[in-house]
């Protein structure tokens, strides 16, 4: 295993770095997806990435430009106080999914590109990571945990509690709206290589994961990363040894993880009964 890694290393470094690099910061924001019960949002804003990816590809012009607009405009939608409406958020979310996901193909069909560009373009490849997404992603991500690590005492407080927030004078809405922007940049510099569905997967399964294995934040957060970094090199190794899609393989190695995890904890649970 070891050895199998340290030779990805050696041919596709750009990619490791890439991945270990998105699959830890996307599944650190994805524990607090999570504790927002707001799952739907992560693939909502991957599809609009991808839709903005496949407007730039028709476009000419740089691929994190288009998906960037395109999310930060479909947050500032989804922002927008909603509880006089009729519509309920996640009914939005929805009518944002599908919209976008429907253009992004009818763009990439007016490119004239071929099958496996539209692939790419959609699903991304994560093993194709170049040095200039390297540098997208360090440019955007090590920020945005900057960022998070700064002003994680009131996004905890506003997602844990919104009402016991505001009594401490917490501006929750302002805390809310900065993660789901800094959570839309993320979103925006991976999804050409990464894709929606590798997206959605660090931010949801391997959180999940990490809070079947512990009901600690402090662990959770610990446990989410590393649950993440580990699926991405057992699933580069694997996609590589067997000639396989990379993201995909990644999705399906997490999920096992995450099936074998609450297998485990369910186990642990009945013996201690």
């Amino acid at each position: 295993m070891m050895e199998s890694i340290l030779s990805l290393f050696t041919q596709f470094p750009e990619a490791m770095a890439a991945g270990i690099l998105v699959s830890t910061v996307c599944a650190l924001f994805g524990v607090f997806v999570i504790l927002k019960h707001a799952v739907f949002i992560g693939i909502t804003l991957s599809e609009v990435a991808a839709c903005g990816v496949a407007a730039a590809f028709l476009l000419g012009i740089p691929p994190f430009a288009g998906s960037t607009v395109l999310v930060l405009a479909a947050v500032s939608v989804m922002a927008y106080p909603l509880e006089k409406q009729r519509i309920p958020r996640d009914t939005l979310m929805g009518v944002i999914f599908i919209a976008a996901s429907a253009l992004s193909v009818l763009l990439v069909s007016k490119s004239g590109t071929g099958l496996a560009e539209v692939r790419s373009l959609l699903y991304g490849d994560l093993i194709l990571a170049s040095g200039s997404d390297l540098v997208v992603l360090f440019l955007v991500l090590i920020p945005a945990l900057l960022v998070f690590l700064l002003f994680f005492r009131p996004v905890l407080y506003t997602f844990l509690d919104r009402d016991a927030a505001r009594v401490l004078g917490i501006k929750t809405f302002v805390w809310e709206a900065l993660f789901f922007i800094v959570l839309g940049l993320i979103i925006s510099a991976t999804s050409r290589i990464a894709g929606a569905l590798l997206i959605f997967c660090y931010l949801v399964v391997s959180p999940a994961t990490a809070m079947i294995l512990s009901k600690r934040l402090k662990r959770v957060l610990i446990i989410s990363p590393l649950m993440a970094a580990a699926s991405t090199l057992a699933g580069m190794v694997a996609s590589f040894h067997y000639d396989l899609p990379t993201n995909q393989t990644i999705c399906m190695v997490s999920c096992i993880l995450f099936i074998c995890s609450a297998a485990v904890s369910a186990l642990i649970k009945r013996v201690q009964r």
